[in-house]
Protein backbone atom coordinates (compact mmCIF):
# COMPACT_ATOMS: atom_id res chain seq x y z
CA UNK A 1 0.00 0.00 0.00
CA UNK A 2 1.25 3.52 -0.65
CA UNK A 3 0.87 6.42 1.46
CA UNK A 4 -0.73 9.36 0.12
CA UNK A 5 -0.39 13.32 1.30
CA UNK A 6 -3.38 14.94 0.01
CA UNK A 7 -5.06 18.40 0.71
CA UNK A 8 -6.63 18.92 3.35
CA UNK A 9 -9.25 21.25 1.67
CA UNK A 10 -10.43 18.63 -0.28
CA UNK A 11 -11.68 16.85 2.74
CA UNK A 12 -12.67 19.38 5.29
CA UNK A 13 -14.17 21.58 3.47
CA UNK A 14 -15.99 19.02 1.89
CA UNK A 15 -16.73 17.40 5.35
CA UNK A 16 -15.26 14.42 3.67
CA UNK A 17 -12.87 13.79 7.05
CA UNK A 18 -14.13 13.61 10.82
CA UNK A 19 -12.04 13.55 13.96
CA UNK A 20 -12.05 10.52 15.61
CA UNK A 21 -10.34 8.90 19.36
CA UNK A 22 -8.10 6.40 19.45
CA UNK A 23 -9.13 3.53 22.11
CA UNK A 24 -7.00 0.87 21.67
CA UNK A 25 -3.59 -0.07 20.77
CA UNK A 26 -1.51 -3.48 20.79
CA UNK A 27 1.89 -3.45 19.27
CA UNK A 28 2.08 -7.21 17.79
CA UNK A 29 6.26 -6.76 16.86
CA UNK A 30 8.47 -3.56 16.63
CA UNK A 31 7.19 -3.34 13.37
CA UNK A 32 3.15 -4.53 13.25
CA UNK A 33 0.30 -3.09 15.63
CA UNK A 34 -3.04 -2.33 15.55
CA UNK A 35 -5.01 0.14 16.71
CA UNK A 36 -9.09 0.80 17.02
CA UNK A 37 -10.74 4.47 16.96
CA UNK A 38 -14.09 5.89 17.60
CA UNK A 39 -16.67 5.24 14.95
CA UNK A 40 -19.08 8.21 14.29
CA UNK A 41 -22.80 6.56 14.58
CA UNK A 42 -23.30 7.34 10.95
CA UNK A 43 -20.49 5.39 9.32
CA UNK A 44 -21.32 2.70 7.81
CA UNK A 45 -19.24 0.17 5.35
CA UNK A 46 -19.18 -3.07 4.29
CA UNK A 47 -17.12 -6.17 5.27
CA UNK A 48 -13.70 -6.24 3.63
CA UNK A 49 -13.61 -2.18 2.45
CA UNK A 50 -11.49 0.49 2.86
CA UNK A 51 -11.17 3.70 4.18
CA UNK A 52 -8.67 6.66 4.69
CA UNK A 53 -7.41 7.56 7.71
CA UNK A 54 -4.37 10.20 9.08
CA UNK A 55 -2.27 12.72 11.26
CA UNK A 56 -1.79 16.19 10.43
CA UNK A 57 1.32 17.04 8.80
CA UNK A 58 3.81 20.00 9.40
CA UNK A 59 2.46 21.28 6.36
CA UNK A 60 -1.19 21.95 7.77
CA UNK A 61 -1.95 18.99 5.41
CA UNK A 62 -3.22 16.00 6.93
CA UNK A 63 -1.36 12.88 6.07
CA UNK A 64 -3.98 10.02 5.11
CA UNK A 65 -3.84 6.50 3.62
CA UNK A 66 -5.90 3.89 2.68
CA UNK A 67 -6.34 1.20 5.50
CA UNK A 68 -8.44 -1.86 5.14
CA UNK A 69 -11.04 -1.98 8.13
CA UNK A 70 -10.22 -4.93 9.90
CA UNK A 71 -13.07 -4.98 12.32
CA UNK A 72 -16.94 -6.53 10.85
CA UNK A 73 -19.29 -4.10 9.59
CA UNK A 74 -21.40 -4.20 12.59
CA UNK A 75 -18.40 -3.07 15.58
CA UNK A 76 -18.87 -0.77 17.42
CA UNK A 77 -15.02 0.73 17.10
CA UNK A 78 -13.39 0.51 13.82
CA UNK A 79 -10.16 -1.03 13.60
CA UNK A 80 -6.70 -1.39 11.42
CA UNK A 81 -3.40 -3.25 11.26
CA UNK A 82 -0.95 -1.49 10.35
CA UNK A 83 2.90 -2.07 9.57
CA UNK A 84 6.01 0.82 11.06
CA UNK A 85 7.71 2.40 8.42
CA UNK A 86 10.74 4.56 9.87
CA UNK A 87 10.66 7.10 6.97
CA UNK A 88 7.11 6.51 6.11
CA UNK A 89 5.21 10.13 5.99
CA UNK A 90 2.34 8.74 8.05
CA UNK A 91 3.28 5.75 9.56
CA UNK A 92 6.29 6.96 10.94
CA UNK A 93 4.06 8.85 13.44
CA UNK A 94 0.76 6.50 13.23
CA UNK A 95 3.10 4.26 15.16
CA UNK A 96 3.46 6.52 18.41
CA UNK A 97 0.11 6.97 18.65
CA UNK A 98 -1.73 6.56 22.05
CA UNK A 99 -5.10 5.54 23.75
CA UNK A 100 -6.88 9.48 23.47
CA UNK A 101 -5.32 10.60 20.61
CA UNK A 102 -6.89 12.09 17.62
CA UNK A 103 -6.99 10.74 14.61
CA UNK A 104 -8.25 11.57 11.30
CA UNK A 105 -11.32 9.30 9.49
CA UNK A 106 -12.92 9.56 6.17
CA UNK A 107 -16.27 9.45 5.26
CA UNK A 108 -16.64 6.89 1.62
CA UNK A 109 -15.67 3.42 2.83
CA UNK A 110 -15.14 1.30 -0.61
CA UNK A 111 -13.13 -1.72 -2.01
CA UNK A 112 -13.83 -4.55 -3.92
CA UNK A 113 -12.66 -7.46 -1.32
CA UNK A 114 -16.51 -7.43 -0.58
CA UNK A 115 -18.71 -10.90 -0.80
CA UNK A 116 -20.93 -8.73 -3.17
CA UNK A 117 -18.09 -8.56 -6.15
CA UNK A 118 -18.23 -12.53 -6.15
CA UNK A 119 -20.47 -14.83 -7.65
CA UNK A 120 -22.05 -17.45 -5.30
CA UNK A 121 -19.98 -20.35 -4.35
CA UNK A 122 -18.70 -23.55 -2.08
CA UNK A 123 -15.60 -22.53 -0.92
CA UNK A 124 -14.23 -18.89 -0.19
CA UNK A 125 -10.49 -18.65 0.04
CA UNK A 126 -8.81 -15.71 1.26
CA UNK A 127 -5.17 -15.34 0.63
CA UNK A 128 -3.20 -13.01 2.54
CA UNK A 129 0.74 -11.96 3.18
CA UNK A 130 1.64 -9.01 5.90
CA UNK A 131 -1.16 -6.42 6.40
CA UNK A 132 -2.83 -7.72 3.67
CA UNK A 133 -4.83 -10.10 6.64
CA UNK A 134 -6.91 -7.26 7.74
CA UNK A 135 -9.99 -7.35 5.14
CA UNK A 136 -9.89 -10.99 5.89
CA UNK A 137 -10.32 -10.30 9.87
CA UNK A 138 -13.33 -8.19 8.89
CA UNK A 139 -15.46 -10.88 7.10
CA UNK A 140 -14.57 -13.28 8.95
CA UNK A 141 -15.91 -12.34 12.06
CA UNK A 142 -18.65 -11.32 10.11
CA UNK A 143 -21.94 -13.53 10.60
CA UNK A 144 -23.07 -13.31 7.17
CA UNK A 145 -20.31 -14.44 4.75
CA UNK A 146 -21.08 -18.05 6.94
CA UNK A 147 -24.37 -18.09 4.99
CA UNK A 148 -22.44 -18.01 1.46
CA UNK A 149 -19.71 -20.72 1.79
CA UNK A 150 -19.50 -24.21 3.12
CA UNK A 151 -16.10 -23.18 3.92
CA UNK A 152 -13.92 -20.21 4.49
CA UNK A 153 -10.12 -20.19 4.70
CA UNK A 154 -8.15 -17.33 5.90
CA UNK A 155 -4.09 -18.17 4.78
CA UNK A 156 -1.54 -15.60 5.99
CA UNK A 157 1.80 -15.54 5.10
CA UNK A 158 4.41 -13.98 6.89
CA UNK A 159 8.31 -14.45 7.01
CA UNK A 160 8.73 -14.95 10.67
CA UNK A 161 6.46 -16.42 13.64
CA UNK A 162 5.75 -13.31 15.60
CA UNK A 163 4.07 -11.45 12.63
CA UNK A 164 0.99 -14.30 12.57
CA UNK A 165 -1.28 -11.43 13.86
CA UNK A 166 -4.28 -12.59 15.49
CA UNK A 167 -2.80 -15.75 15.56
CA UNK A 168 -4.23 -17.02 18.43
CA UNK A 169 -7.73 -15.89 17.69
CA UNK A 170 -7.86 -17.46 14.68
CA UNK A 171 -6.20 -20.48 16.01
CA UNK A 172 -9.19 -21.09 17.88
CA UNK A 173 -11.56 -20.90 15.21
CA UNK A 174 -12.60 -17.22 16.45
CA UNK A 175 -13.63 -18.67 19.93
CA UNK A 176 -15.81 -16.38 21.62
CA UNK A 177 -16.70 -13.97 18.71
CA UNK A 178 -20.58 -13.42 20.54
CA UNK A 179 -22.92 -13.38 17.03
CA UNK A 180 -20.87 -16.15 15.54
CA UNK A 181 -22.05 -19.56 15.68
CA UNK A 182 -20.39 -23.27 16.73
CA UNK A 183 -21.64 -24.07 13.44
CA UNK A 184 -20.19 -20.69 11.55
CA UNK A 185 -16.83 -21.40 13.44
CA UNK A 186 -16.68 -25.15 12.24
CA UNK A 187 -16.71 -23.73 8.99
CA UNK A 188 -13.74 -21.73 9.19
CA UNK A 189 -10.00 -22.43 8.53
CA UNK A 190 -7.14 -20.63 9.06
CA UNK A 191 -3.71 -21.82 7.16
CA UNK A 192 -0.62 -19.83 8.00
CA UNK A 193 2.47 -20.19 6.92
CA UNK A 194 6.02 -19.08 7.46
CA UNK A 195 8.79 -18.38 5.18
CA UNK A 196 11.87 -17.34 6.86
CA UNK A 197 11.32 -19.60 10.66
CA UNK A 198 10.75 -22.83 11.38
CA UNK A 199 7.42 -23.59 11.96
CA UNK A 200 4.72 -26.23 11.49
CA UNK A 201 3.73 -25.12 7.67
CA UNK A 202 6.41 -22.89 5.68
CA UNK A 203 6.69 -21.91 2.24
CA UNK A 204 4.62 -19.33 0.22
CA UNK A 205 1.31 -19.44 -0.58
CA UNK A 206 1.79 -20.35 -3.81
CA UNK A 207 4.03 -23.65 -3.07
CA UNK A 208 0.72 -24.56 -0.26
CA UNK A 209 -1.75 -24.78 -3.67
CA UNK A 210 1.01 -27.02 -5.50
CA UNK A 211 1.81 -29.32 -3.08
CA UNK A 212 -1.90 -29.43 -1.77
CA UNK A 213 -1.46 -28.34 1.91
CA UNK A 214 -3.72 -25.34 1.21
CA UNK A 215 -6.21 -27.65 1.28
CA UNK A 216 -5.65 -30.37 3.79
CA UNK A 217 -8.48 -29.05 6.06
CA UNK A 218 -10.85 -29.14 3.51
CA UNK A 219 -13.52 -31.49 2.65
CA UNK A 220 -14.42 -30.64 -0.74
CA UNK A 221 -11.11 -31.24 -3.69
CA UNK A 222 -7.61 -30.88 -2.91
CA UNK A 223 -7.74 -28.15 -5.81
CA UNK A 224 -8.35 -24.86 -6.75
CA UNK A 225 -12.25 -25.67 -8.63
CA UNK A 226 -13.55 -22.54 -11.02
CA UNK A 227 -17.23 -23.62 -11.15
CA UNK A 228 -16.96 -23.45 -6.82
CA UNK A 229 -14.20 -21.78 -5.56
CA UNK A 230 -13.99 -17.82 -5.08
CA UNK A 231 -10.65 -16.79 -3.84
CA UNK A 232 -9.73 -12.86 -2.30
CA UNK A 233 -6.15 -11.58 -2.31
CA UNK A 234 -4.25 -9.11 -0.73
CA UNK A 235 -1.16 -8.15 0.54
CA UNK A 236 1.89 -6.97 -1.59
CA UNK A 237 2.07 -5.75 -5.04
CA UNK A 238 4.25 -8.57 -6.37
CA UNK A 239 2.05 -11.20 -4.82
CA UNK A 240 -1.18 -10.02 -6.13
CA UNK A 241 0.07 -9.61 -9.00
CA UNK A 242 1.59 -13.45 -9.32
CA UNK A 243 -1.87 -15.29 -8.08
CA UNK A 244 -4.51 -13.12 -10.47
CA UNK A 245 -2.17 -14.63 -12.95
CA UNK A 246 -2.34 -17.69 -11.52
CA UNK A 247 -5.96 -17.83 -11.11
CA UNK A 248 -6.56 -16.70 -14.71
CA UNK A 249 -4.05 -19.62 -15.81
CA UNK A 250 -6.73 -22.22 -13.71
CA UNK A 251 -10.06 -20.72 -15.02
CA UNK A 252 -10.82 -17.89 -12.87
CA UNK A 253 -12.12 -14.66 -13.81
CA UNK A 254 -11.77 -11.47 -12.06
CA UNK A 255 -14.53 -9.96 -10.95
CA UNK A 256 -16.09 -6.37 -9.67
CA UNK A 257 -18.64 -4.89 -7.48
CA UNK A 258 -20.23 -3.88 -10.96
CA UNK A 259 -19.44 -7.01 -12.42
CA UNK A 260 -19.30 -9.92 -10.10
CA UNK A 261 -16.73 -13.18 -10.92
CA UNK A 262 -14.67 -16.24 -8.80
CA UNK A 263 -11.57 -13.90 -7.17
CA UNK A 264 -10.88 -10.70 -6.50
CA UNK A 265 -8.05 -8.19 -5.46
CA UNK A 266 -8.54 -4.96 -4.09
CA UNK A 267 -6.82 -2.60 -7.23
CA UNK A 268 -6.26 0.50 -5.14
CA UNK A 269 -3.34 -0.98 -3.47
CA UNK A 270 -2.23 -2.44 -6.88
CA UNK A 271 0.76 0.02 -9.45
Amino acid sequence: MTELILDRDQFTESGALSVETVTYVHHWTDSLFTLRITRPSSFRFRSGEFIMIGLPGDNGKPLLRAYSMASPSYAEELEFLSIKVQDGPLTSRLQHIKVGDPIYLGKKPTGTLVTDALLPGKRLFMLSTGTGLAPFMSLVRDPEIYNLYDEIFIVHSVRQVEELAYRELLESQLEGDPLLEDEDRARFHYVPTVTREDFHTTGRIGTLIDNGKLFEKSKGPKHFVPDEDRVMLCGSMAMIKDHAADLEQRGFTEGSNSQPNQFVIERAFVG
